[in-house]
């Protein structure tokens, strides 16, 4: 009997794992692996790239608006994004559909047509 490809089976892991790290380096991995998952439509490799296109938007939030009202926010921002980068990273890496703190469930939902 095959395995079904579950978002918990560890064939649906070992299959998307390599695109939902690859979804962490930088926005052009994310835009690959979104592309490339879009064939295939692996569940681990979508959760993980609903955690990142979530991160990146709020990079460039802080970017563009957060960074206009007070360069002390925007650092204390920046260091949130980067921790919850990491976290993502670290989870896609062991195999794991871990959310970001706060802000993973906002994430899935908003992005849950990728």
């Amino acid at each position: 009997m095959e395995a079904q490809n579950t978002p918990t089976s560890p064939n649906n892991v070992e299959e998307g794992k390599t695109m939902a790290i690859i979804s962490y380096i930088t926005l052009i991995g994310t835009i690959i692996a979104y592309v490339m998952n879009n064939d295939k439509k692996n569940t681990f490799t979508a959760f993980h790239i609903r955690q990142n296109i979530g991160i990146i938007i709020l990079y460039l939030l802080n970017s563009f608006v957060i960074t206009r009202f007070s360069g002390t926010a925007s650092w204390i921002v920046s260091i949130f994004i980067f921790v919850l980068w990491i976290i993502g990273f670290i989870g896609a890496i062991q195999g794991e559909e871990k959310k970001v703190p706060l802000l993973g469930d906002l994430f899935q939902d908003w992005f849950k047509g990728i």
